[in-house]
Parts: C-alpha cells; structure tokens; sequence
C-alpha cells in the first residue's frame, strides 16, 4: 500500500483557497479598525493595532483551513466522481485493510491518481468579499470626512511670558499646546487650548505638548500637592496627558528648568442631573371628564449634554375613600423622542385597566437619568394627577337651608364670579325671570361667601347685624308696615342659619373654647394692605346687593373693582405674626403646697462662647495676622477635603502656594491672608448691649433702683 496518495497533497489546495477567502474577508475590518485608531490616537498606536489585526487575521486563515481534513476529503471525492464507487475511505482512511479490499483500494486509488486536486477546492466566495471590501470602502471614507472636519492640529504656541526665566545654557520652554478630549457621553468634539489654564468637562482627557531648547533630560507636569506625571519623548515634544476628575494645580517640571515655575489650573465643570417638567396636562391636578377611557401625559425632559433615550414612569392609583383608601404602583418603560439634550416622554395610559372609582386618584411621575459614564444621575420629575370626581349629592327641595349649611370643598374665586356673572347676562334671553333671579341670587350668594372669607383678615365680624325695621308708613288705617325679611329676623325663616365663617360651621371656638384675641388674622396685614382689602370688601357688598336683586349688569362693574384690588393685594409682602398667648409649664400637684422650693428659680442664661468647627482656617489666617508660624501642610489637606463647599478653591491653592514657594515674601502673606478671609465661617450675631440713654437714662434707672 505504499503506492497510496497523501492526503495533506490532496487537500492543500482547498485549505490554500480558504484561508485566502479568509483573508480577503477580514482584512477590509482589520483596516478600518487602524484607519479608526489613526484618527483618534495618533500613529504609533495605529502600528499596534496593524500587529494585532494581522494576528487576528492570520489567526482566521489558520481557522478556516484547519476545517479541511481527510474526512471531508472523503465525502468531497465520493459526492464528486461516481466512478470512485463511494470507495475513497479506503484510499484515505488510514486503517488496515483485507485481501479484497486492497485490491478495490489499488483500483480506486488509479482512478484517483487521474483527478486534479485543485478541483475538489471551493471557490471564493466573491459576493461575500465584495460586499466586505464595499463596506471597508464606505467606513474609509466615512472616517476619512470625519478626520478632515476635525481642526488640523494646530501648532505648538510661544510659551507663557510668565514662564520662569531659566538660567543660561539650562532648558526653557518655547513651545507648548493642549488638546481637550471630553468624555464620549458630552458628544463634544475635541479641542486645542494655547493656555495652560484649563476648564473642562469633568472625566476629560488632557494632553499636554511641550517643547524645549535644548532638550532636558527628563519633564515632568508636577501636581502641587499631588502625584507627578512623567512626560515622553516625541516627534514634536514632550506629552504626557492625565485624566481630569478634581480640581487641582499644576507647574511644568524638568531638569535644569527654573525651580519656579508658575501654577496653572486645572478646573472640572461638573455634570448637572437631568430638568423634568410636565408638557401636558397643562396643570398638576386634572378632572377625569365622562366617558373618558385614555390619558395623555407628556414630560420633557432636559440636560446640559444628554438625556437617556429610556426612562421609567411610575403609575400609582389611590382608590377608596376615606380609611378605605388601597395603594397600588406599577412602572413601565418609556421611550423619548426629539434632541438628546431636549427629550419628550409621551405615555398614553388606558384607563380601563386601572380600576379607578369615583373619588379615587391615579398618579404619574416619571424617573430619567442622564448619559454619564459610570454612575448616570437619576431625577425623578413632578407627579401629575387625574383624579375621578365624586359624585355630586342630588338636591331635595325643601333642604336649601341644609345645602348652604354644608361646608363648601373649595370656594369660587373672585375671577369666577365675574365669569359666571357674564354668562348670566349673556344667557338671559333664553331664561325665565323668575329662573333668571335664581341664577343671579345664586352667584350673590357665591359672592356673600367670599366676601366673608376675606373679611376675616380685616377682622369683620363673621354674622352681618340685621337690618332695623323700618319706620311706620302713612297707611290709612295706621297700622306699622311690614319689615323687610332677612336672614336671622326671628320669624318665617325657622332656625337662624350658623355663623357662615371660613373653613367652618359656625363659630366653634367662640362656642367651646376662648381666645386671646378677638381678631387674630386681622394682626396679618400692614396698615396699606389693609385698607385696600377694605376697599375690596366694600366693592363686593355692592356687587352682592345688586346680584341679590337680580341685577347682574349693575354688579359686573364692582366685581371688576374688587378683583382689582385683589390682586393688588397679592403683591403686599409685609405680614405680621398673629399675638399667642403665653405657655406656662404644668403644675407638679405632688409639690403643691409642700413649701419645697427647690428646682423652682431657674439658673440665669449664660453665653456659651462660639466654637468654630472648622479652626484650620481662622488658625491659619490669625498667625498670618501675627506674623507667626503656619502650618501649610495641615492648612493644604483641609482645602482638598473641603473643596466642594468652596467658591474658588484652586485660587485659595495657589495662595497657599506661592507662600510655600516664598515664606518670607509679605505679598503672599497677605494674598494667602486675604484668601482666606473668603473661607471663614461667619460667626452668628453677637447680643448687643443696649444703650442706656445717656445722661438722662442713667439718672433714671438709678431713681429705679
């Protein structure tokens, strides 16, 4: 059997073909991902990602060929010539063999020995390497728009004449850019600064490029009070680069460089959380109309950079009333549309399924968060509320009196009385007189009941006095004419009605308890303010006489007067406190009259001196004052722990630093000195002494004594 063909001859030319189709595939991937990194980080990580794409598709090729062995081999020859018999398994197969089925194998293996192998080989797969190799083409030149808008790198800037002098033949700085790579989720582009004073967004990637004349040894970007970042050798300079988290300063360090150096600023903007408002319903708190099966709620939620596309609305109902009230939440996930900076958040809820009842309540808010990387901030936005309306107790004739004696769930406002005045008038065509007379009495009634509730503010008494009869008319059989009916006159009216205050049914407290001021809410308004509500009341006395009388035309006019000085009242930002009374401690009955007097007299007040939490500083800034020692040291620690509740704190840093750099300088005694002036905590006001009076006062307190 040694007349046998190999199999690795066999099938070299379909593992050569494979891993060529491999190749031709993943290559167009392998280049993009370099063009991509040429783009975004420069040239020599572009060579890694060549190494490392080569690899990965070589690795590929060796994959996709490694798939072709005898076995396939096998059923490639048996599926393609007939006149091998489905007997290539003896030829290939690798295991001993009998009499006859070496013979058979000899006879197969001649008719082998006459095939070309490279026609068992697939061919390439040439739509699938097309399409690839269109793809890689639209993603060049995509990349390739994209890297030409991008600002060419500008090049290296003079440096800073505030630069340190350095002495002769040691390196100075003449050169010198920054390039600002803000984090992916800001979606802004990157940036080159000429200053070496930096503000950007928190989580930005800072680059630093220096040049030097003649080249130092070894540079370093040097964080005062912190670590130091070694700077590399490149074509154009030094660069090193540093992620930007806090705010800290910064000198340029390097051998044989001037030891002063100036401080520069590295300042984080911090992300602020997402803003939510309601878009729709127009107001926090909406009615449920008849017949309504669907709500519509929209939030628009913004940010400084951008708003995730997701979020989650909780939808919680209250239904019952009373101690029966049952809770039930539920959320769902919703999607908002429009600008990532600026995103809507429409949810259309059916109503059906929620079980609402009349008087039950179904409340929504939505929960977003913003795109930062790592930690996103999560805000939840104001609820709105659809609430399903009781229903309206049906009136009985002959219960008015009961009806106007129940509290109102909230009165009418001065704006609504004109509004239903102006639609009586505009109706009265269409009304009977006596149904006309009705409505107007009505909203006098509506009008007697917020002029009362005003009036309690001026102190007016709540029950109006009634009316004196009136005098004896001529009759000509002398008799005394009838008074005029009215509320409370003793007769055809039955009980009197209660005392129609605000916020209740008659005067409880005058009934069952005491006060200690007959009008307390009168004591809320300035003497100004005041005089205008009186003006309002008056107004509304005379828009209730007319509406009373079924004359709403001569009323309109009041009710306009009264609105007017209403909202002149609203703008009054003075009030005065209500006068309490006194609480006096429980009396000890078990002491009562004992004749112990102990614990009785209370110690006098004693001032406790103030006690500053923080001292580093208030220390820090007295020994500045004296001229004395300062410890730097502890003084630096607390303005990093204390950063966040500062105004400025790199400015207070570099105080501290340019008197670490000069002790004995005055200026950066009193720079540091009047720094820290900003960061004291103010002490509370201190009791002062009363003025005695002079002369005179003196003479008199000691009459006094």
């Amino acid at each position: 059997m040694s007349n046998m063909p190999d199999p690795a001859h066999w099938l070299a030319p379909a593992r050569r073909r494979a891993a060529l189709g491999a190749v031709l595939v993943w290559s167009p991937l392998a280049l993009v991902c370099a063009a991509l990194v040429f783009v975004l980080a420069g040239t020599w990580s572009t060579v890694a990602m060549l190494v490392v794409s080569a690899l990965a598709v070589v690795w590929a090729a060796r994959a996709a060929a490694a798939r072709f062995d005898a076995q396939w081999l096998i059923l490639r020859l048996n599926a393609r010539e007939a006149a091998l018999e489905d007997s290539a398994a003896l030829v290939f197969g690798g295991q001993p063999l009998a009499g006859i089925e070496q013979l058979q194998a000899r006879r197969i293996a001649a008719r082998i020995a006459a095939l070309d192998p490279a026609g068992l080989a697939d061919d390439l797969a040439q739509r699938r390497i097309a399409l690839a190799w269109m793809l890689a083409a639209a993603a060049l030149a995509a990349i390739a728009v994209w890297y030409s808008q991008e600002p060419a790198v500008p090049p290296l800037s003079p440096a800073d004449p505030a630069t340190a002098p350095a002495a002769p033949g040691a390196p100075r700085l003449v050169g010198q850019r920054v390039r600002i790579i803000p984090p992916a989720y800001t979606r802004l582009p990157p940036r080159y600064s000429d200053s070496l004073d930096i503000r950007a967004p928190q989580g930005s990637r800072i680059e630093w490029t220096f040049a030097f004349d003649p080249e130092p040894a070894a540079a370093a970007v040097q964080l005062v009070g912190g670590q130091a970042i070694p700077l590399t050798r490149a074509s154009e300079g030094w660069v090193g680069g540093v992620r930007l988290d806090i705010p800290s300063l910064y000198r340029l360090t390097a051998e044989g460089l001037g030891a002063q150096q100036p401080v520069h600023r590295l300042e984080p903007i911090a992300d602020d959380p997402p803003q939510v408002r309601v878009i729709e319903p127009a107001s926090g708190l909406a009615t449920m109309r008849p017949g309504q099966s669907r709500w519509r709620v929209v939030f628009e939620a913004s940010d400084d950079y951008a708003v995730a596309a997701g979020a989650r609305a909780a939808i919680t109902t209250a239904i019952g009333e009373g101690e029966n009230v049952r809770f039930a939440e539920r959320s769902i996930t919703v999607t908002g549309t429009g600008d990532p900076r600026r995103r809507r958040f429409a949810i259309n809820l059916p109503l059906g399924g929620f079980g609402l009842q009349p008087g039950s309540d179904l409340v929504v808010q939505l929960t977003v968060a913003d795109t930062r990387e790592g930690a996103p901030q999560v805000v939840r936005g104001p609820g709105v509320i659809l609430r399903y309306p009781a229903p309206r107790l049906a009136e009985v004739a002959g219960l008015d009196l009961m009806a106007k004696q129940q509290m109102p769930a909230y009165f009418r406002s001065q704006r609504q009385v004109i509004i239903d005045t102006e639609a009586l008038i505009r109706q009265r065509r269409s009304l009977s007189a006596d149904e006309f007379l009705v409505r107007s009495d009505t909203i006098g009634v509506d009008q007697r009941l917020l002029r009362l509730r005003y009036g309690q503010f001026v102190g007016m008494e709540a029950e109006e006095t009634p009316r004196p009869p009136l005098p004896v008319s001529d009759k000509e059989d002398g008799a005394p004419p009838e008074p005029d009916h009215y509320d409370g006159d003793g007769h055809d009216h039955g009980e009197a009605p209660e005392n129609p205050t605000f916020g209740g049914l008659g005067n409880v407290l005058a009934e069952f308890g005491h006060t200690h001021d007959e009008s307390e809410a009168a004591t809320l308004l300035d003497p100004d303010t005041r005089a205008l509500l009186k003006l309002a009341l008056d107004a509304m006395w005379e828009a209730e006489v007319n509406l009373r009388t079924g004359k709403p035309e001569a009323a309109l006019p009041f009710e306009n007067t009264a609105l007017d000085y209403i909202k002149r009242i609203q703008q009054a930002t003075r009030i005065y406190l209500p006068r309490v009374g006194t609480q006096l401690p429980p009396v000890d009955m078990a002491r009562r009259m004992t004749g112990k007097r102990e614990g009785i007299v209370g110690r006098g007040a004693v001032l406790e001196p103030f006690a500053i939490a923080d001292a580093v500083p208030a220390t820090a800034w007295r020994a500045l004052a004296a001229a004395g020692a300062i410890d730097l040291a502890g003084l630096d620690q607390w303005l990093r722990v204390n950063s966040a509740r500062l105004r400025d704190p790199l400015s207070v840093l570099a105080a501290v630093d340019g008197l670490r750099s000069a002790p004995s300088s005055k200026a950066a005694r009193e720079k540091l000195r009047a720094q820290l002036w900003s960061v004291l905590t103010r002490p509370p006001a201190t009791v002062r002494r009363r003025p005695d009076g002079g002369d005179m006062g003196r003479r008199y307190a000691g009459g006094l004594r």
